[in-house]
């Protein structure tokens, strides 16, 4: 490929996208600062296109939460403002984070698994009422009334007053609920999985969760937890091979020479 100069609609080509996402890039400080003829027509170098695949490999699909939409972001930014070498720190420090997000939904498989096989989750005396059980769990009250409301469990009535009481099972399967929830699982996700359990099903409760049925409509990345995780991983492995490219023709620039191609890992 040429070194430049390019056209709007020459770096939209090669990389896939309609020319306004290019526009839109640079409107959002995600391309370096774009130099122009007398007449106003942009001039992308090859430094610009390589930095509009990072951007488009980093903004394409749907980001699994606003931390590592932010991070991700920044990294982006950081590229396009000239500090490649600061770019490719918190691409790496991006992957510990989106690997540690997996930890966390893994973490909540192993505590639902090991729920599901009939284990203890909580040894709660006397039952309690709502209140008593939102101050245990660390959650609200309209928490509670939100996941009975959308099916995630049935709390049995005090024949007397009807006030809910929440008794061992009851926090146990909240408990469950609410790692679940705080590890990134959407509410139609565990639903899925607790219609499954409730009918006696413990098998595959890991691919239960990540897999819509095909009469669900599938809204959030957190539908399909695990998958779009694993997809996030890899692609911060992409963006790391990127940044690591950008760097290496930087170095070559700056020297005079021309940039060696680097080997791919199975070379």
């Amino acid at each position: 490929m040429r070194h430049g100069p390019f056209t709007t609609s020459e770096v939209a080509a090669a990389v896939g996208v309609h020319p306004n996402t290019v526009r839109k890039y640079e409107t959002w400080g995600l391309l370096p600062e774009i130099p122009r003829t007398h007449s106003g027509y942009r001039q992308f170098t090859a430094a610009h296109v390589a930095q509009m695949r990072l951007a488009r490999m980093a903004f394409e699909g749907a980001w699994p939460g606003s931390a590592i939409r932010d991070s991700v972001v920044a990294l982006v930014k950081q590229a396009a403002s000239g500090d490649l070498g600061g770019a490719l720190e918190k691409a790496y420090q991006h992957l510990a984070l989106v690997q540690a997000e997996r930890a966390r939904a893994e973490s909540a498989i192993r505590l639902l698994e090991r729920w599901a096989e009939g284990a203890p989750a909580d040894a709660t005396g006397a039952p309690l009422q709502i209140g008593e059980a939102a101050v245990l769990l660390g959650v609200t009250r309209d928490v509670l009334r939100n996941w009975e409301r959308n099916g995630l469990i049935r709390v049995p009535r005090d024949p007397r007053n009807r006030y809910r009481r929440y008794g061992a099972a009851e926090i146990g399967r909240l408990r469950v609920i609410r790692m679940l929830r705080q590890a990134g699982y959407s509410m139609m996700a565990i639903l899925r999985m607790l219609l499954q359990l409730d009918h006696g099903q413990r098998e595959d409760l890991r691919s239960v969760l990540d897999t819509p049925r095909p009469d669900e409509d599938v809204y959030t990345a957190a539908d399909r937890w695990l998958t779009t995780l694993d997809g996030w991983e890899q692609r911060t492995q992409a963006i790391i091979v990127i940044l690591d490219s950008m760097l290496v023709s930087k170095i070559a620039e700056l020297a005079g020479v021309a940039p060696v191609e680097r080997p791919s890992a199975g070379a």
